[in-house]
């Protein structure tokens, strides 16, 4: 654990979740109301993240949905959380965040991932022949920073647009590996303790301990991205989280379906072993009333030290989803005010 008295900027990530009578088309136009409502809320980054082959996810077209966000909002930065580096070629990404960020100057961060974001047989079909592209993660990340570099005027290979731009990259992870990738790359770190929460502590302690600073960051950087579901009462967060626990529930059966509808009572639509499971995947979320998730968020900031919050919400029903990133934007602003004065 690290001190923390800073103020914790809280951010956005976003599935464009597709919910059960609705179409992709609708959960765009709630994305970009949700980016418009954070934006006002005090929000600083709204991230959506590569996910192929599944039903309930439509932002699979990372960059298109970045540019559709990022057109509707004026200052809030937009990114991926993550682009999954190993199913695109470095240039092809250099060139697409090279243009956003030339349309949308200072606000377009780039966050990347290892993992295929998909099934094996998808990821395949993705790749191609390419399958072992993950092994070439590290090198791939170091040519998109040739890439984007103005020393690379004289290359044989340049992005254009994209060279000499500054666009912020990130390393996403759920395991010591990437950690130490951003620890020795001197990069901020975004760990996704949202659904691989096992690794988390033993992650970012990693991160930290092995920290080389570099020209893009002088000192660790390290966000958690963490489930929130807030509402009026516990008891009304407690019956909108049935939503992410059915999604849960579909990931560890591997029957996916659009998000549901709350229910009253999950136990007659998960098994004992799938509840495990799910709740194991969903440790690191805050769910409740405005004073439940304070009390929770003060104990999480201080014992882990993190420098930024990501906050995901899975609510079936969009206002109550608006609803609880407002909730959410409230504490946030009294749990740094705490810090300041403690």
């Amino acid at each position: 654990m690290q001190s923390n008295k800073q103020n914790i900027p809280y951010s956005v990530l976003d599935l464009a979740t597709v919910i059960e009578g609705k179409t992709p088309a609708d959960s765009f136009k709630n994305s970009l109301d949700l980016a418009q409502h954070a934006e006002q809320l005090g929000y600083r980054r709204f991230w959506l993240a590569e996910h192929h082959n599944m039903v309930s996810v439509a932002s699979s077209a990372t960059a298109v949905l970045i540019g559709y966000i990022a057109a509707g909002t004026k200052t809030i930065r937009v990114g991926s959380g993550g682009i999954m580096l190993p199913n695109h070629a470095p240039l092809i990404v250099a060139e697409q965040f090279g243009t956003l960020e030339s349309i949308y100057p200072g606000r377009i961060d780039l966050g990347l991932g290892r993992a295929p974001g998909t099934d094996q047989t998808t990821a395949s079909a993705i790749r191609g022949a390419n399958m072992n592209a993950a092994f070439n993660f590290p090198q791939d990340v170091q040519t998109l920073q040739t890439l984007f570099s103005a020393e690379n005027k004289n290359g044989k290979v340049r992005a254009i647009p994209g060279e000499g731009l500054d666009i912020p990259i990130w390393i996403l992870g759920s395991s010591p590996d990437s950690a130490m990738l951003a620890a020795v790359m001197g990069l901020p770190y975004a760990f996704a303790s949202h659904f691989a929460p096992a690794y988390f502590m033993q992650a970012i302690r990693l991160y930290r301990q092995n920290f080389k600073p570099s020209k893009h960051l002088a000192q660790p950087y390290v966000m958690a991205c963490v489930n929130v579901i807030a509402a009026g009462s516990d008891a009304e967060a407690n019956k909108l989280a049935t939503s992410v626990m059915q999604l849960f529930k579909g990931i560890v059966s591997g029957q996916r379906k659009l998000l549901q509808p709350p229910v009253d009572s999950m136990d007659n639509i998960w098994t004992v072993q799938e509840e495990a499971a799910a709740r194991q995947m969903l440790t690191y979320s805050f769910i409740g009333s405005a004073e439940k998730i304070k009390t929770e968020l003060q104990q999480f900031t201080e014992s882990t030290g993190i420098n930024e919050i990501m906050a995901t919400t899975h609510v079936y029903e969009h206002s109550a989803r608006i609803n609880s990133y407002r909730i959410f934007s409230e504490v946030m602003k009294r749990v740094n005010a705490i810090s300041q004065v403690s």
